[in-house]
């Protein structure tokens, strides 16, 4: 994703965070400038153009040194944020559960420990709204050494809840219940076939990031076989690493899953170059070699001359919505892990 559909993606995700757009820029470098980002004269051209437009905050479509970010703000005398703080910021604004908040405050506080050095000016000039939101005020003016206590803190919560997980799959395996696990780029449609798939009744929405938190249902399909099914968070280009680290004890689910259906939005033109965004998150924490299917979904959003994939033996073209496709794909699934829901235990 480049140019134009990259800068799309970006509108998306800061109109998600609750930003009202004002305007937008490109700046084409072959590479970026070391103490701008941008360079001197784009600086100035945004600027201007952000004290025309009023603009109380500048949001850049990629993860800046501690340095840009404070070079930055002086310069345009605004707040910046950048696309790890403005992901990070959604994130703290969709989780639900205890998990998800420890998860997104470690990788919160990660994040921002690397911008605490020499920085008390630029943490006064955060103030509240986008980039802000998650451990708050009080917790960023704690110094390093508080902050990596409770980062410590935090990465011993999450690691028992990493144990109590492993003992659920443990007797998953005991009940001979084979985990299938929902991965794909954030709004391929995954939370829609879930709850095709499962018949629960669980949020749908088109805002990015809707699924934070995993679910995992018990569904019954092709002879009585009884397989488990789990949904969690999309992946998106440029995933901060942060969250990746810290989601690590959710996203075992998916590492040790019997089959992983990776959920393409067919009718996306960006759908090849977001599939693999998706295979390398697959390939960071470890589920490369994982049993895989994947579901090209959205089908009925096509129009009558937009082509289908060329489809392979573990390819699939799906409606979560209509229903078309579904059954052919429990056909198929039950193919692959059924046999283990049944099977004696050794």
């Amino acid at each position: 994703m480049v140019g134009h559909a990259a800068l799309d993606e970006l509108r998306e995700l800061s109109v998600t965070a609750g930003a009202h757009i004002v305007g937008e820029m490109i700046q084409h470098l072959n590479r970026p400038d070391r103490t701008t980002y941008i360079g001197k004269g784009k600086v100035q051209e945004v600027r201007e153009a952000a004290l025309a437009a009023g603009a109380t905050v500048v949001i850049f479509d990629d993860e800046l040194t501690p340095s840009q970010a404070r070079n930055l703000e002086e310069a345009l005398e605004t707040k910046v944020v950048d696309r790890t703080g403005l992901i990070l910021d959604i994130f703290s604004s969709r989780a639900r559960t205890k998990e998800g908040q420890l998860q997104v405050e470690l990788a919160q506080l990660n994040y921002r420990l690397k911008r605490l050095s020499g920085s008390s000016t630029y943490l006064s000039r955060l103030g509240g709204g986008i980039g802000t939101r998650g451990p708050g005020e009080t917790k960023l003016e704690m110094d390093r050494r508080k902050i990596r206590h409770r980062i410590a803190t935090l990465k011993g919560e999450i690691e028992g809840i990493r144990k109590h997980r492993q003992l659920h799959r443990d007797k998953r395996r005991r009940d001979r219940s084979p985990m299938v696990s929902l991965v794909g780029y954030t709004n391929a449609g995954k939370s829609t076939l879930f709850r095709a798939l499962s018949g629960e009744e669980t949020l749908v929405s088109s805002r990015l990031f809707s699924t934070l938190d995993t679910l995992i249902r018990k569904i019954r399909v092709g002879g009585n076989h009884g397989v488990l099914i789990s949904d969690t968070v999309g992946f998106i280009r440029k995933l901060p690493h942060q969250l990746v680290s810290a989601f690590q004890a959710t996203l075992e689910e998916v590492v040790q899953a019997d089959l992983i259906l990776h959920v393409v939005d067919v009718s996306d033109p960006e759908r090849i170059e977001k599939q693999q965004t998706v295979l390398a998150v697959l390939e960071e924490i470890g589920a490369a070699d994982q049993a895989r299917f994947t579901v090209y979904n959205k089908v009925d959003l096509l129009g009558p001359d937009d082509p289908l994939p060329l489809l392979k033996s573990n390819e699939f073209v799906v409606s979560a919505v209509t229903g078309e496709g579904l059954e052919a794909l429990v056909k198929q699934i039950v193919s692959e892990v059924g046999y283990r829901a049944s099977a004696p235990q050794s």
